[in-house]
């Protein structure tokens, strides 16, 4: 057993860090004490890659005991995209004797305060950046993704989104003072004295419901935001991503208990198949937070039945583009091919529907009619995906047999301007990569409208010839009230369109990115920095991260004493 570490620890190893994340949630600069870097790792008790893999290969086909109380049978199950049988076990729990433990771990962790809860989050994320390599191949097993996006999105940038939540956790929790001396005059008579004291008073228990393709990046924001703020955090993960987010509770255990905690504060909730433990628990009255990340329709059942908790849901959005004009076609071609290929289309952000004007646009290789944008476009796709090695680096695998069958039948919904091939990975024979599908639309007839505001998770984008710019930004408009958005994107060389687009976003609360053309994508965004989501249309009713995603997590309790 790892040896006892003292509150005071953590904050002399961690403080420089969250006093940095504090200046750049303020500065919105770039900042990341994570690296990217695969070859960054292996020093200072990190493993590097050759050790990562052997942590990861270790654990497939094991039983993953984390100690819960509770525990009342194994579940396995977990089919890695790449055709591999992960075969690990999980503890499957008794709701009615885990739940009880994790809610009488809570006060402590509640008088412990912001900064000590701040200070222990942080190591939990450092221990994590310590194992990269192995939660790299973690994720890529259970989502798909190719193993540099696995490493990069299901690692660093994880763990930067868990300790940007931490940083505005702390920041909305020391907005007021733990005591204040309070006086008031009474003129000739002595004035009124109260000493108050006032407490950050966690909700209760939070339940982080996982999702299938970016469970550390969409799961650690809302674990680390309610941990923080005071919450003990019941993670039940998606049924075919269940080891990234079991080796997480597995670390935040051990740390939690290392610092004198009751390690009950985060568990682990596997389901049995076909159990949906997630609606169970949903309604249980201990559960008063949950975050989600998936369908439309289980994120409005949560906001609809899940009434005793307070919810935060990302759920279906259609991205939209909208290309008016452009003063660097090749690089903005170039841009919207990554894009679109990037994790297969699986991304929340990938884009959707490109609106083009059916006259064309306006370019810095001159005027470009409709049909030409979209054949150089999927031209650039082409060159992008020609070479099998690039594909499948840039491809990743479908994450499971719906997005497949997805792809397969929006072929049939219009012209196909750019077909989906299959490609053959050879290092795992039984993936399932497919190239984009692009197929193209006429934006005026109410049955292409059907489709293509309709969300096609997957590699499929729709081609919509629209009548004019201004029928663009209007269709954008209807888009994001209706459906929603994650993100939006526009291309123009006037500051006029520009300006439609831009009010458009803000009026209907969608994040915005304007000719885009080099190395920034419109489905990244980086913590400290960028919004995930705005909260404010249909999409999602929350953003990562801003003050609203932590300060309803807890309430602030006031003592007073006449002093």
């Amino acid at each position: 057993m790892a040896a006892a570490v003292t509150a005071q620890q953590l904050i002399e190893k961690h403080r420089p860090t969250l006093d940095q994340a504090l200046e750049t949630i303020r500065t919105r600069a770039y900042w990341s004490p994570h690296p990217e870097h695969p070859k960054a790792y292996g020093e200072n008790g990190s493993l590097d890659a050759a050790a990562g893999k052997a942590a990861f290969d270790a654990a497939v086909s094991t039983r993953l005991d984390l100690g819960q109380p509770g525990t009342d049978g194994w579940v396995s199950g977990e089919v890695s995209p790449y055709g591999v049988e992960l075969g690990v076990e999980y503890p499957h729990a008794d709701p009615d004797v885990l739940v009880p433990a994790m809610r009488a771990a809570l006060p402590a962790w509640r008088d412990a305060g912001a900064e000590t809860r701040a200070v222990v989050c942080l190591e939990i994320l450092s221990r994590i950046s310590a194992r990269t390599h192995e939660f790299a191949h973690a994720v890529m097993h259970t989502s798909g993704q190719a193993f540099m996006m696995a490493f990069q999105a299901g690692g660093p940038h994880a763990q930067d989104r868990g300790l940007e939540a931490v940083a505005y956790a702390y920041v909305e929790q020391t907005r007021t003072p733990d005591a204040a001396d309070w006086s008031k005059p009474q003129g000739k008579r002595d004035p009124l004295n109260l000493r108050k004291q006032f407490t950050p008073v966690p909700r209760g228990i939070a339940l982080l419901v996982g999702c299938n393709t970016f469970p550390t990046w969409n799961g650690y924001p809302g674990l680390f935001a309610s941990l923080a703020t005071g919450n003990p955090v019941l993670v039940k993960p998606h049924p075919r991503a269940v080891l990234p987010l079991a080796l997480t509770v597995q670390v935040a255990r051990e740390v939690l208990a290392e610092a004198g905690f009751d390690p009950n504060l985060v568990a682990l909730a596997a389901e049995q198949p076909g159990e949906g433990l997630a609606k169970t628990l949903a309604v249980r009255p201990e559960i008063r937070i949950i975050d989600y990340t998936g369908s439309t329709s289980f994120g409005d059942w949560l906001e609809t039945n899940a009434r005793q908790a307070q919810v935060y849901t990302e759920k279906a959005g259609v991205n939209t583009v909208v290309i008016e004009s452009t003063g660097d076609y090749k690089g903005m071609l170039s841009n919207l091919a990554f894009s679109l290929s990037l994790y297969s289309g699986q991304m929340c952000t990938t884009p959707q529907n490109l609106l083009i004007p059916r006259d064309g646009i306006t370019t810095d290789q001159g005027p470009k009619s409709y049909d030409e944008v979209v054949t150089d476009l999927a031209g650039a796709v082409d060159a992008l995906l020609g070479d099998d090695a690039r594909a499948n680096a840039l491809l990743g695998a479908l994450v499971n047999p719906e997005v497949k069958a997805r792809l397969e039948a929006a072929a049939g919904h219009g012209e196909v301007a750019l077909a989906s091939r299959e490609i053959s990975n050879p290092e795992f024979p039984g993936a399932v990569v497919r190239s984009p599908l692009m197929v193209k639309l006429d934006g005026t007839k109410p049955d292409a409208e059907a489709v293509f505001l309709d969300e096609c998770f997957g590699p499929v984008s729709f081609a919509v010839a629209v009548e004019s710019a201004a029928d663009a930004v209007e269709l954008l408009r209807r888009t994001v009230r209706d459906k929603g958005a994650m993100t939006v994107g526009a291309y123009s060389t006037s500051q006029e369109f520009e300006h439609l687009v831009e009010e458009v976003c803000l009026e209907e609360c969608a994040q915005l990115s304007l000719n885009l053309t080099g190395g920034v994508y419109v489905n990244q965004t980086a913590a400290f920095s960028d919004f995930h989501g705005s909260g404010g249309n249909p999409a999602a009713n929350s953003a990562l991260c801003d003050g609203a995603f932590v300060a309803n997590r807890f309430r602030v309790v006031e003592v007073r004493r006449e002093a």
